[in-house]
């Protein structure tokens, strides 16, 4: 891991909720200020992520999309 994750999750070969699941149960182990990157193939995702930070009241620092399609996100954890 690199630039401010504390913890990542390869949620890759996962669909909608699973993604967004592993985020929930990953953030409950990380203290606030702390960050989390999340790679994953889900389509959906680029929806549920932005979503998920938004309703839960975290930052999406950055996300990024590869040549693969895969994408990651970097979230940190506010509360």
């Amino acid at each position: 891991m690199t630039d401010d994750a504390v913890m990542e999750i390869d949620a890759r070969g996962l669909l909608c909720p699973l993604p967004v699941l592993r985020i929930i149960k990953a953030m409950r182990d990380i203290a606030p200020g702390n960050c989390l990157r999340v790679r994953t193939d889900d389509p959906a995702a680029v929806i549920d992520v932005p979503h998920y930070c938004h309703e839960h009241s975290h930052t999406l620092v950055t996300s990024s999309e590869n040549a693969d399609g895969s994408s990651i996100f970097l979230i940190r954890k506010n509360v």
